[in-house]
């Protein structure tokens, strides 16, 4: 059986997604479930390929015993069809992920991925969006990882094997 295949998608690839890629990364090795996803993380914008995630990120997930190892990246149209799900951290994300599916040309043959708001996995918070912690203080750091931790425990549940 071949792993599950999942990108998150935020920005600029340096907070949010690569916080859920993390998290998601944290919870797959302490269920011995590694080899079962392949996981990654990018941006609709490319101001910040190569570099690491935001040092408050880092630091507010190091805190918590998750590493963010990924550095950040443009997502591009062959990730349409490399990943089962693509999932998206806001509105703005979902709409250009979209937007990009519909104009592809594999999405005439169907091969594209599920493209969906992480949000929707929650089961403790119920907001339609992650917000962007980058121009805030510290607080907002640690309620990404919060809706993120939630996020992802509830999408592992739907999907690890049973």
């Amino acid at each position: 059986m071949s792993p599950q295949r999942l990108l998150f998608v935020c920005l600029g690839n340096i907070c949010r997604s690569p916080a859920a890629e993390g998290v998601f990364l944290h919870l797959l090795a302490r269920e011995g479930l590694d080899d079962q996803f392949v996981v990654d993380s990018a941006g609709t914008g490319s101001w910040h390929v190569g570099k690491p995630a935001d040092r408050r990120m880092l630091a507010a997930a190091e805190r918590r015993g998750i590493a963010l190892p990924s550095r950040a990246r443009q997502i591009e149209p062959a990730d349409l069809g490399r990943f089962d799900r693509i999932l998206t951290m806001d509105n703005d994300n979902l709409a250009a992920v979209a937007a990009m599916a519909a104009s592809s040309p594999a999405a005439a043959a169907q091969e594209l991925a599920l493209i969906e708001p992480i949000t929707r996995h929650c089961r403790q918070f119920s907001l339609e969006e992650v917000p962007d912690p980058y121009y805030g203080g510290e607080d907002g750091f640690e309620q990404v990882l919060d809706l993120l931790e939630d996020a992802c425990s509830g999408l592992l549940d739907q999907l690890k094997p049973r």
